[in-house]
């Protein structure tokens, strides 16, 4: 059975190598005899740090009592959650869900409802502490997770102790995990993932064995836990993804040492991996959609982002209860989906020439307004009158082309080949008299309705008929943004015609119907039922809304950050401060730890391209094993950091110091790999015959294969760490790991200040902590 390859301070044990132990990720060598007893260094370890971590994690947790940062977000989800009040948020449910269950464990009726920072917990009688628990616990069972994910991966125990000490004491990870948010969730399933993948990769060579499954489908869960907490959550994905194609690689090659594998078994290993890490975590995540579309069955503020036949499914809802159709001769204001502004127009003309120097028609202007106004109203007419002249009773349907008379000015919108204000390839909204709408200008004022999601000639109706509004000559829609027209339009919103007519912010829905009396039959509203839809369809269209406004967070916002600078923790986040004890909450990481990482990272890239280099000189400076577990484990370990860190670069949303927590965990496994690296293997190559320099004290080779010991005379070899590690207390391992661990936590203690939001800080100590320029509070 192969187990961890662990040497502690001053072993006597001898071990040997597995059969492909010079290709593995993950060191593996035969059990040791007295590996129980060897393992209580480890052990005691362990148990330590995670001692540690829950008081690092736990302590003062109750301060401050007031809502901090996002935990107006997430703490109102939670809320929501308990009031089964529907909501729509950007991310997946898994880790809103926890903080629910959290919140029902001890009795919380989700009554408050964090809707501003400094709002008072005491007061609103809040169980925050309950709630803020649940990410402290994660956090330190974090700290936890790297530890055993560097023990699994058979590395000594000062390089697991810097690994999980650089966590333990790093004031981001303690910061983010006092709090009502989602990292500590995202950070510690990420951890688990990497755990479960390694114990599962040990495993290999029982392919199909129970624990081999267990381990497999364990990674799987953890994966899904990941994504179903944070869309980031895929570069988990890329991590163990780009680890099991290499994996996969490596059976199809039929120069094997365990011998090549058929066809038909390699399938059976692809389909498993399928099956384990595609399958099982999807299944997993479209459960917590189940799980929150169950849960959220009543109308709230979430309705608003989803269709009218989404609206539909839910209890109490607005849009249902206020849905009056539409005939034509009425009056009716309408409303941009996205931006709720009114479709306007008062009779100020667009100017002759804009800022850029183009020319306008000079036509009346139509624009979109905030506030309700007469100049909304717009009346829906037939493009040929009714054959028996009435005007009442004719019903307005999906599909049917209409004019729309402007009532204040008695004219009718129009859109024509002329640009925009703002987009020159969008084509002016304006309008005309009655006249020219009547004469040559009758099919520039025709328009189609198009109601989203209706099929056949379904019936207009207010609120619950989200419509495009499409130009019948020109095919393009009436479109809207947030961008405000100049001083001659008021800085009212630009409407103009959208060439993209399937773009989604194309969208509008009738607001009110005024032209229709108090007392009119029309109003009569009918006990309506609750419909039922698609859980598939129901989950296509949260993801569509999702991705949407995931991508549309693009706005600035005052502690935002760049991925460059991350690494080098130039600037943090201000999550609360209290004026009257001059304390605050800064979101920073420990810049000692974090620096020391950084750097790490940036020898190991050089370690490598120097070996690189060096073999294609011919030059061997690293024996086998020792290359292939820096490229494979360690290898591993920098391909997590890279896979969670790099892709940020390629994102145009707002971005934040915290995105960069789970690559800030795999810096901290490379740094406590490289450690063991530099201070565990000799680089000079010795100058001595193999044979002698591999013979015991019986005067016989060493190993247990005799014939892998012969080389030629006069040969240079580097005595593996594997080997040396035997007879070497590891001195100066151990002291590197104290000078490394004293540094840290000098760093860490440095900074509680702010990571705790106490004690209150003088102006002289806060400038002392401003290292790089951080914005702090309380200089002066």
């Amino acid at each position: 059975m192969s187990v961890r390859q662990r040497a502690g301070q001053g072993s006597k044990k001898t071990t040997q190598p597995s059969p492909d132990s010079s290709g593995s990720d993950f060191n593996e060598l035969q059990q040791p005899q007295s590996g129980v007893k060897a393992e209580w260094d480890y052990k005691l370890a362990l148990f330590i740090i995670t001692t540690a971590a829950f008081v690092t994690r736990f302590w003062g947790i109750n301060h401050p009592n007031e809502v901090v940062f996002d935990e107006v977000h997430f703490g109102k989800f939670a809320s929501y959650y308990l009031q089964r009040t529907y909501f729509f948020d950007v991310h997946p449910p898994f880790g809103k869900l926890l903080f629910a269950l959290m919140g029902w464990f001890v009795g919380y009726d989700g009554h408050f409802h964090f809707d501003n920072i400094g709002d008072s917990y005491i007061s609103n009688n809040v169980p925050y502490v309950a709630f803020r628990a649940m990410p402290a616990l994660l956090g330190a069972l974090t700290v936890s997770t790297a530890f055993l994910i560097m023990w699994e991966s058979g590395y000594t125990l000062p390089a697991a102790i810097v690994a999980a000490g650089l966590v333990l004491f790093d004031n981001a990870h303690i910061g983010q995990t006092r709090l009502i948010l989602l990292d500590a969730t995202l950070v510690f399933a990420m951890s688990v993932s990497v755990l479960c993948y390694v114990r599962f990769y040990k495993l290999r060579h029982q392919p199909f064995s129970r624990k081999w499954w267990k381990w497999l489908l364990l990674t799987g869960v953890a994966l899904s836990c990941v994504i179903s907490t944070k869309y980031v959550g895929v570069f988990t994905f890329l991590t163990i993804g780009a680890a099991v194609a290499l994996d996969l690689w490596g059976l199809l090659d039929i120069n094997r040492k365990e011998g090549a594998l058929s066809l038909p078994e390699f399938g059976r290993h692809f389909a498993a991996r399928v099956f384990g890490l595609i399958l099982v975590p999807f299944f997993f995540y479209l459960f917590w959609f189940q799980v929150h579309f169950a849960i959220l069955y009543r109308s709230g503020p979430g309705d608003d982002f989803m269709s009218p036949e989404f609206q539909e499914t839910l209890s109490d809802n607005v849009m249902t209860a206020n849905a009056v159709g539409i005939n034509y001769y009425d009056s009716i204001t309408m409303k941009h989906k996205e931006t709720k502004t009114y479709l306007h127009s008062h009779p100020d003309r667009y100017p002759l020439r804009y800022e850029d120097g183009r020319v306008s028609s000079q036509g009346q202007q139509v624009t979109g307004y905030p506030f309700n106004d007469t100049n909304n109203h717009w009346q829906v007419l037939p493009v040929r009158p009714f054959a028996d002249d009435s005007l009442q009773g004719h019903r307005v349907n999906n599909g049917d082309h209409v004019k729309l008379r402007h009532l204040i000015t008695d004219s009718y919108l129009l859109t024509h080949d002329v640009a925009s204000p703002y987009y020159p390839t969008n084509q002016e909204f304006t309008t005309v008299s009655i006249e020219e709408a009547d004469g040559n200008r009758f099919n520039d004022t025709i328009f189609e309705l198009r109601i989203e999601g209706a099929k056949g000639k379904a019936d207009f109706k207010s609120m619950a008929s989200h419509f495009k509004l499409i130009h019948f000559p020109t095919k393009v829609a009436m479109w809207t943004h947030t961008t405000p027209l100049p001083e001659w339009a008021y800085k009212q919103a630009e409407i103009n015609g959208n060439k993209n007519v399937q773009q989604s912010s194309n969208i509008w829905y009738v607001d009110e119907i005024p032209s229709i009396p108090a007392d009119s039959d029309r109003l009569q509203r009918e006990a309506r039922k609750i419909k039922h839809m698609p859980f598939l369809k129901k989950y296509i269209e949260l993801q569509r809304a999702i991705f949407f406004h995931n991508n549309a967070l693009t706005s600035s916002h005052p502690y935002a950050s760049q991925p460059i600078q991350w690494p080098f923790l130039l600037r943090g986040v201000s999550f609360w401060t209290q004026n009257d004890t001059r304390q605050q909450i800064y979101f920073l990481g420990n810049p000692v730890g974090w620096w020391i990482a950084s750097s790490v990272l940036a020898v190991f890239a050089g370690i490598i391209g120097a070996d690189q280099l060096s073999q294609r000189r011919g030059v061997d400076s690293l024996d086998e094993r020792t290359r292939s577990r820096l490229y494979n484990s360690t290898g591993f370990f920098f391909l997590a950091w890279a896979a969670h860190y790099l892709p940020f670069y390629l994102m145009g949303r707002q971005l934040f110091l915290h995105h960069y927590l789970p690559a800030h965990l795999a810096s901290a496994l490379v740094t406590g790999a490289l450690l063991e690296f530099v201070f565990n293997l000799d680089p000079v190559a010795l100058e001595e015959n193999v044979d002698t320099m591999m013979k015991g004290s019986n005067g016989k080779i060493a190993g247990s294969n005799p014939k892998k010991q012969t080389a030629p005379a006069g040969a240079k070899r580097v005595v593996p760490a594997k080997d040396r590690l035997s007879t070497s207390s590891m001195l100066a391992l151990w002291g590197a790991t104290g000078v490394l661990m004293t540094v840290v936590v000098g760093g860490w203690w440095f900074f509680l200040p702010l990571t705790y939001g106490k004690p209150g800080l003088s102006a002289e100590e806060v400038v002392r902590r401003k290292w790089l320029g951080y914005d702090l509070h309380f200089a002066k």
